[in-house]
């Protein structure tokens, strides 16, 4: 594992130079648009005067990639959490001021207070999606000793299947797949006013584009199931139960309990891939419903995901260290 680890960090680097390279050229095509100023990020490249500034800003963008991966090894290393995912989270938050100002210049109250409602339940929805489970229970057969006796009898516990065992890796793959024909027709995109199969696939991956959401929808779906099925079958819960001593009840252990098991699992996949699939669709939806259309205020599934996860996960890490020290929680 730890081998594992050193070869991902080391993959990181290219990677995130790689991304502060496309970072670069995505605000050079957009500087006009964000800035409202020309040439506030311009002549990016690796040839003559262009090409020492942008490695500089390629190299910046790098290190302060690995000081955060860095730093949140650290807060995990401590039991605080997910050090990554607190750092994500910390980001999404703050940006929550500037958005609900801009909402509130640029918006009628009517619209904003419905937008409010909707994102609401939306959240209350994801924090009950993040915590279902199926219960199945599970015996586990032991003896014990007792004056010269063997007694048999019977133990019980339980195995918890979640409803969205995916979290929000499907939504991640999915957003990087439906980002590459958008960013790939850019380079080829016509500017001069006569649009051409580039400026087409531009618009239709655009995220105002009902396309994009259908195709975003379906792709969330079939990942969830994908990366599901992959994990499911990697943890072989009925060869770990038969070895153990276990079996579910009602159930012959081996083979009919990995086909219980299994079926089971895509049954729950299904509620938990409708659920993925409808909260990547939901910033399009409320948008529409509430008449805040652009981007003045968008509520993203992948970080309402992430902000319900960190704090739910941060709040059992705290609540598992002060039962270790103190030996109650926050409830006592």
């Amino acid at each position: 594992m730890a081998k594992v680890n050193v070869y991902t960090h080391w993959l990181t680097v290219p990677l995130a130079m790689l991304q502060g390279y496309s970072q670069l050229m995505l605000l050079q095509r957009q500087a006009p648009d964000i800035f409202q100023v020309n040439g506030v990020i311009t002549h990016i490249g690796f040839s003559g005067g262009s090409a020492l500034p942008t490695i500089s800003m390629v190299i910046a963008m790098t290190a302060g990639t690995m000081f955060l991966v860095w730093l949140g090894e650290l807060i995990t290393e401590y039991g605080i959490g997910n050090g990554v995912s607190l750092i994500i989270f910390a980001g999404i938050v703050c940006t929550l001021p500037t958005l609900i100002k801009g909402a509130f210049v640029a918006s009628n109250i009517l619209g904003l207070v419905l937008f409010a409602v909707l994102s609401l339940i939306v959240l209350v929805t994801i924090i009950i999606f993040t915590e279902a489970q199926r219960r199945i229970p599970v015996q586990y057969a032991r003896s014990l000793y007792r004056g010269g006796r063997v007694y048999r009898q019977s133990g019980g516990t339980h195995i918890p299947m979640r409803v969205n065992s995916a979290g929000m890796i499907p939504i991640i793959f999915a957003m990087s797949f439906l980002m590459v024909p958008g960013l790939v027709g850019q380079y080829f995109a016509n500017t001069s006013g006569q649009p051409n199969f580039a400026n087409h696939v531009v618009n239709l991956f655009s995220n105002q584009h009902w396309f994009y959401w259908i195709l975003y929808f379906f792709l969330v779906v079939a990942l969830t199931f994908f990366y599901t099925t992959v994990i499911f079958q990697q943890q072989n819960l009925a060869d770990t139960l038969q070895k153990q001593g276990a079996f579910v009840p009602g159930i012959r252990p081996g083979k009919a309990t990995d086909q219980y098991l299994s079926k089971l699992n895509n049954r729950l996949t299904w509620g938990g891939a409708i659920f993925l699939g409808v909260v990547t669709i939901s910033p399009f939806i409320i948008q529409k419903i509430s008449g805040i259309s652009g981007n003045t205020l968008q509520l993203p599934a992948i970080g309402m995901i992430i902000v319900v996860g960190v704090a739910l996960d941060t709040m059992r890490q705290l609540e598992a260290q002060l039962l270790m020290r103190n030996y109650e929680g926050f409830l006592k």
